[in-house]
């Protein structure tokens, strides 16, 4: 069994475009939430969502392959080259790639494409489909064309599993290195969904926040004024290696997965069950695998996603899986800040959980403001704060009742 470590990271957020310029939004509580200006919103219910801003796909892809390219796409694999970069892997001298391989999950895909070309269709005429319809819109093409990209040849695939999508992908990726099934796997999530379609069936099932008057202030998780989750936008993508792999090549080890818990509600399309019976399950199987004690964790990256039932019910899990020492944890929700970035929210919120630790950061819960006696654990509000941090659990949740659990903990030689 071996020991897996996270070597480099890599982000496109609402935040920022870089790793060291989305985390210092981050600690600096900025939000990401605004009015949509990829389409006109007016007519649609909800108006506001987390964008990227000023992403340039002209920097790492030619013309034409970003025309033959959604930009889901673009998105993980310009995070895929940070992270690559930042791990020290910028030439593969000396890797092994049959040995190093690509997992990166994304719940909707290529859904703007879609869009784009049922009008061809439409308007248009059945030849008036593009050649690269298909290959653009799967999910699997961010993890299939990293891999081409990047030319590692070991495993390589795509989770799919709604907002847990991205932790899906991390976890799978780690299981592979504990077993030795590979030296390196480059993982995360990535997701752009803020398209007429896509926000138009989220606004039909009531399921996002309409506070287009007010977006600074609309994602606001585990405060009793919530209405809903912010979509937002984006990637995060982790190098994940074995310590022997990456200390032999003196890479730097940003901190080491130590468990991985991943569970179904077996309940309901799109709430979660009752006080959060699923998500605390998945709670305890990272414990035991990770070997660790609850109250051997700091701080949770929560789920959070600014709705009614989740915020309640994970409180609920959290709960029931850490007793009294729920009291004592710090968690937040950082989508209070990006908004949720659906499949590459577990992705983004990996990173997060790994910088918290390097740098002794609690990231806080912004906009938490009417305290819920439902949701009455420490939100860190409003403010990041300095702590030690040596273990984290970074929780996501996906329609169709997916749950996952990730720990995360300070390497120790």
């Amino acid at each position: 069994m071996k020991r897996v470590v996270v070597t480099g990271l890599g982000t496109v957020s609402p935040l920022g475009l870089t790793t060291p310029e989305f985390w210092a939004a981050i600690v600096a509580g900025k939000g990401g939430v605004g009015r949509i200006t990829r389409f006109d919103p007016a007519g649609f219910d909800t108006q506001i969502a987390a964008e990227v801003k000023g992403f340039r796909a002209e920097e790492f892809l030619e013309k034409k392959d970003i025309r033959r390219t959604d930009l889901f796409v673009q998105y993980g694999l310009s995070a895929s080259l940070e992270a690559v970069a930042a791990a020290g892997l910028g030439q593969p001298n000396g890797l092994d790639l049959d040995r190093a391989g690509v997992i990166v999950g994304s719940g909707i895909g290529g859904i703007a494409t879609l869009e784009e070309q049922h009008s061809n269709l439409i308007e248009r005429g059945p030849t008036r489909v593009s050649p690269f319809f298909i290959p653009m819109m799967i999910a699997d093409m961010a993890a299939g064309m990293i891999s081409i990209r990047l030319g590692y040849r070991g495993p390589n695939f795509a989770a799919v599993s709604a907002c847990a999508s991205g932790a899906h992908a991390i976890g799978e990726a780690y299981r592979m290195l504990v077993k030795g099934e590979a030296d390196l796997i480059v993982t995360g999530g990535t997701e752009a969904a803020i398209t007429p379609l896509s926000i138009g069936g989220f606004a039909s099932m009531k399921a996002m926040s309409t506070r287009n008057d007010d977006p600074e202030h609309a994602s606001r998780p585990f405060d009793q004024q919530r209405d809903g989750f912010v979509m937002g936008e984006g990637a995060g993508i982790a190098v994940l290696e074995t310590v022997e792999h990456a200390r032999a090549r003196g890479a730097p080890i940003l901190a080491e997965v130590v468990g991985y818990g991943a569970t179904a509600d077996a309940h309901h399309m799109t709430a979660p069950s009752p006080a959060g019976e699923g998500a605390a399950r998945a709670m305890r199987l990272a414990l035991k695998e990770a070997r660790l004690e609850p109250a051997a964790v700091d701080y949770i990256n929560a789920h959070g996603t600014s709705t009614p039932l989740n915020d309640k019910f994970e409180t609920m899990a959290v709960k029931t899986v850490f007793g009294d020492h729920a009291h004592e944890l710090a968690i937040s929700s950082t989508k209070s800040m990006t908004g949720h970035l659906l499949g590459a929210a577990g992705g983004v919120e990996f990173n997060i959980s790994v910088l918290a630790i390097r740098d002794g950061i609690l990231p806080p819960t912004i906009n938490y403001q009417d305290p819920d006696p439902e949701c009455d654990l420490d939100y860190v509000p409003n403010q990041a704060r300095p702590a030690e941090i040596n273990v984290v659990m970074s929780n996501s949740l996906g329609f169709g009742g997916h749950n996952v659990a990730l720990l995360i903990k300070r390497y120790e030689p």
